[in-house]
């Protein structure tokens, strides 16, 4: 009997005991998807940061094009390419706010954030139409050569502008970057390497002043040497790279 009694806690004990670590499983579960959602969604912002460079980038080549005088098939051309990073980019929107469907808490930290990439690319869209609009109106006057002299002094402006913007820009990609790779808990050096990968990307994909882009080279090489400093060893190829280019 007295054998009994003994053993009857242990059993209670044990019971208990699975029960917490069930729970805690579950908790790391639940942890691990939320920290994969996250990484998700900093590589889907990232992508979408590009998408929305190259937009601007050769909607304002298009513009100056259009000034200068250009084709009709180099204005389609263009044109086409434009409306394909719109596309790009609303579909990986989508695939953020698909990704953030089942996490509530993280949903609601970037809603703020997907809404202004949304307005922003509907602002985007909107001056795309509002160009094609005048292009046709133009293209009814003269069928070989658009030459949109209205347009001149506004995109002059345009271009003035588009400078200082730029660097407004690649700040807030910078930025934007930093904020996910803390949510996301990657290394100091994964940090500084995919800080300096999107800053690279804006120098390619972006239409800058050579010694603008060779400058913002110069901002992803250091970037790139501080994660080798770190121990990203990806970075050396990266760095090799870059030292040809400047």
């Amino acid at each position: 009997m007295k054998h009994l009694l003994w053993i009857i806690p242990i059993v209670i004990l044990s019971a208990c005991g699975g029960k917490e670590k069930a729970e805690l499983q579950s908790q790391v579960d639940s942890l691990r998807i939320e920290l994969e959602t996250s990484q998700r969604v900093a590589s889907t912002l990232m992508e979408v940061g590009v998408l929305m460079d190259s937009i601007d980038a050769n909607r304002q080549l298009l513009r100056v094009n259009m000034v200068e005088g250009t084709t009709y098939d180099d204005y389609t051309s263009r044109m086409k390419d434009l409306n394909k990073y719109v596309k790009d980019t609303e579909r990986k929107i989508s695939d953020l706010e698909n990704a953030l469907k089942n996490s509530q808490g993280m949903a609601s930290s970037y809603a703020r954030q997907i809404k202004k990439l949304k307005d922003d690319l509907q602002a985007k869209s909107s001056e795309i139409v509002t160009l094609q609009e005048q292009v046709e109106k133009y293209r009814n006057e003269n069928k070989n050569l658009i030459n949109l002299a209205e347009m001149q002094s506004a995109e002059i402006a345009d271009k003035e502008i588009q400078i200082a913007t730029k660097e407004q820009e690649l700040a807030l990609i910078e930025a934007r970057i930093q904020e996910l790779m803390i949510q996301s808990k990657m290394s100091e050096a994964d940090a500084y390497y995919a800080r300096a990968m999107a800053v690279e990307e804006a120098a390619n994909r972006t239409k800058l002043a050579p010694k603008k882009k060779k400058e913002t080279l110069q901002e992803a090489l250091e970037l790139y040497k501080k994660s080798l400093s770190l121990g990203k060893q990806e970075a050396q190829s990266k760095i090799n790279e870059i030292q040809k280019k400047l």
